[in-house]
């Protein structure tokens, strides 16, 4: 079993900076994907970014594409999500996601979850 716990947001203006991590227990995510999926209520949920567990493969949503950076360090057990440029729309609870298996988590089926972390852009 793997317990992930988001951390890093809050409000912020628009144009600003904010840095989300996703501590992992239970076991090693060192051989997991993960990811960040962010969930606006009334809205479908949307992946943001996913990490292979050697980091050689990320995607990004299009809506955040030279904005946002997922990186991870497996000595840690930490996930994170440098979010730059940050516009209104990107309102979300974000949420940190793990699965062995890559396609999962791109496709927004993970096995794990994280509770979530707000993060508000004000305009």
């Amino acid at each position: 079993q793997v317990q992930l716990v988001e951390s890093g947001g809050g409000l912020v203006q628009a144009g600003g900076s904010l840095r989300l991590s996703c501590a992992a227990s239970g076991r090693t995510v060192s051989n997991y994907a993960m990811g960040w999926v962010r969930h606006v209520s009334g809205k479908e949920r949307e992946i943001v970014a996913a990490i292979h567990s050697d980091s050689e493969i990320t995607t990004y949503a299009d809506s955040v594409k030279g904005r946002f950076t997922i990186s991870r360090d497996n000595a840690k057990n930490t996930m994170y999500l440098q979010m730059n440029s940050l516009k209104p729309e990107d309102t979300a609870v974000y949420y940190c996601a793990a699965d062995d298996a890559f396609y999962r988590v791109r496709n927004n089926t993970p096995k794990y979850w994280g509770q979530g972390t707000q993060v508000t852009v004000s305009s």
